[in-house]
């Protein structure tokens, strides 16, 4: 069984008490220690201040070792303070409780203060002799009485403290408990929720602390909601475009199974070709654009178009060759751009290869590369039939085909091509050639400032 983790508001509350537990001691000890050395040193004055008094008394009718008596009431504070009074070495006056040894042992040159133990307690004690050196007193007072007086000082100023602490920890519970209330609701929205939603999560009074995970968090669905939907839109597409070319190979296979000539049979098998090549043609733009959705576009370097250009349209010449046109590229100027060769190739390849097979035989196709300033203008201008004007907005549908046009395709290439232009910052524009009579595409973007 896994154990349960630990809970952020109980260690808030542990935190916080910790603390103020730790302040409250550290303040308590600050103010008894203070409150001590002061009291002591108050006491100490009145030692000092009777012993001077008894000093300057006059002791002719006492002749010696006599006892004043204590208070007629008051003796549980009579027995605190003690005194002894000493004429030439004699103990000429005592308290009633006073022994009669002296209660600070050896001669005092001057006034001091000791601690002594007598009987078993501790006695603050002050001896001070007179001028003469003739007569001492020792004055002395029960060290446990002063400490009886700091408790009596200090509870008034401690126990409120003390009472405070629990209601300081009920405070604290329920400041900590309202301040992870946001995160008790987060909890719920997230619990709450059927495996299927993605929908953003919308949690009131939400705090500045968790508004960024909240933020990621609706991103994060927002983006599995894309990927789902792409998904989707995917295996809806290749479901419902592979099924015509799938069918056509099917129908022609079972022409040429059943031809009782060579010619028939022939012809039969050349369908089943082309249909496998349209077959194939349409898986490759499919798992194109499923790679777009998914990945987006990774990997961009610096290149030479104009190298890139030449390369596609060299690929792309035995394909105009066999249909009698005319293929030409004009790019006599380095064009340095930054992107991803493979899917550049790929657009290129796709806008190129459209011209050759929606134009007809013995047409002409010009590709020409030119830099204007900061920016580079690629166009491909074909002597094709062309696109009426109510076809030219629809451009970059999925599956879009111009009506009437018996050309072999799948209506992505414009899709992909436009997917693979905008992260690149490249744009994207068609229109009726002014140059050969059919349909000019036009690409443009940025060059790299510093050539490659």
């Amino acid at each position: 069984m896994r154990p349960h983790p630990p809970s952020l508001q109980g260690q808030l509350i542990r935190s916080v008490l910790a603390v103020v537990g730790l302040i409250w001691s550290v303040a308590a000890g600050a103010i008894w220690f203070d409150a001590r050395h002061e009291l002591d040193e108050l006491l100490d004055a009145h030692l000092a201040q009777a012993a001077s008094l008894l000093l300057i008394q006059r002791f002719g009718d006492f002749d010696g070792d006599d006892i004043v008596p204590p208070p007629a009431s008051g003796e549980q504070y009579a027995s605190r303070v003690m005194f002894q009074v000493y004429q030439s070495g004699a103990l000429m006056l005592k308290s009633a409780d006073a022994p009669s040894r002296p209660m600070v042992a050896g001669a005092a040159p001057a006034a001091a203060y000791t601690t002594v133990m007598l009987d078993g307690v501790r006695w603050r004690a002050y001896k001070a002799p007179d001028r003469t050196r003739a007569m001492e007193v020792i004055v002395a007072e029960r060290l446990a009485s002063r400490q009886d007086i700091l408790w009596a000082v200090l509870r008034s100023s401690l126990w409120p403290l003390a009472v405070a602490l629990p209601l300081l920890a009920a405070a604290t519970w329920w400041v900590v408990r309202r301040g992870t209330a946001p995160i008790r609701a987060l909890g719920r929205a997230v619990v709450s929720r059927q495996p299927h939603a993605l929908e953003a999560i919308v949690v009131p009074e939400i705090t500045r602390e968790l508004q960024p995970l909240l933020l990621s968090m609706n991103g994060l669905f927002q983006r599995i909601a894309l990927l789902l939907d792409s998904e989707r839109r995917f295996t809806a597409d290749a479901a419902h475009e592979l099924r015509t070319p799938i069918a056509a190979i099917r129908m022609q296979a079972q022409v040429a199974a059943a031809a009782v000539d060579a010619a028939s049979r022939r012809h039969a098998l050349d369908a089943t070709i082309n249909g496998c090549d349209r077959a194939t043609r349409l898986v490759e733009q499919l798992l194109t654009l499923s790679r777009l959705e998914v990945n987006g576009v990774a990997d961009q370097r610096r290149l030479d178009l104009r190298e890139l250009l030449r390369q596609v349209v060299t690929e792309l010449a035995l394909q105009s060759a066999l249909k009698h046109q005319e293929l030409g590229l004009d790019a006599d100027t380095e064009c340095p751009v930054r992107g991803n060769e493979m899917l550049l190739t790929v657009m290129f390849r796709n806008l190129i290869d459209n011209a050759i097979r929606y134009s007809p035989q013995s047409a002409r196709i010009a590709v020409r590369l030119r830099r204007e300033r900061d920016h580079f203008v690629v166009s491909i201008d074909d002597s094709g039939p062309g696109m009426g004007s109510a076809d030219l907005p629809r451009l970059g549908e999925r599956f879009f085909r111009v009506p009437g046009n018996g050309a072999c395709g799948s209506g992505l290439g414009w899709s992909i091509t436009r997917r693979i232009a905008a992260p690149h910052g490249f744009e994207l524009h068609a229109e009726p050639s002014t140059r050969l009579g059919g349909l000019e595409v036009r690409i443009s973007g940025p060059l790299e400032k510093t050539s490659i």
